[in-house]
């Protein structure tokens, strides 16, 4: 095994404990060669759980249309050594797929996939944490139609930590 399969990464999202501000831009249309991004803002409020096996966070993201919120519930999994991210949303009653994946090393690139459909076609989709500092840090989404050759990032979110 490498030094890497052996990393324990159960503190990876420890990073991400506290209130952020969050600034959204989300591609307007997913998949159709669209380069038009819209702008929002909202905030988050994170935290470890389960004696710190798990991270929660719960979003908020005011859009013209209305206010979105969100919640995501990140498990950690000691023998895979594999975070499982769960997000829902406003509108549905449901955990979309999770996406999994870990952090190279602490603080480092974090990266987390999935297979799912968008529009009734079969597609990757893949989270990356980036940027983090203590107190910033960036997320972004993408998505593959070609089986992870090329991505369309759709979705990234710049957050600030708010002062106390």
């Amino acid at each position: 095994m490498t030094e890497t399969t052996l990393r324990d990464g159960s503190h990876d999202f420890d990073f991400f404990v506290g209130n952020w501000n969050v600034h959204h831009r989300v591609l307007r249309s997913r998949l159709t060669n669209c380069t038009e991004w819209d702008e929002y803002v909202g905030t988050c409020f994170n935290d470890n759980i389960m004696g710190g096996q798990a991270n929660f966070d719960e979003s908020a993201i005011d859009r013209p249309a209305g206010r979105v919120n969100g919640m995501t519930l990140r498990l950690y999994n000691q023998e895979s050594r594999e975070w499982s991210l769960y997000w829902a949303a406003t509108g549905s009653a449901i955990f979309d797929v999770p996406m999994i994946g870990s952090f190279k090393d602490k603080n480092d690139l974090g990266e987390f996939y999935a297979q799912e459909t968008h529009k009734g076609q079969h597609v990757y989709s893949r989270f990356i944490w980036s940027r983090i500092t203590d107190n910033f840090c960036q997320w972004e989404q993408a998505l593959s139609t070609d089986g992870g050759k090329t991505w369309e990032t759709n979705w990234i979110m710049e957050h600030t930590r708010m002062s106390s």
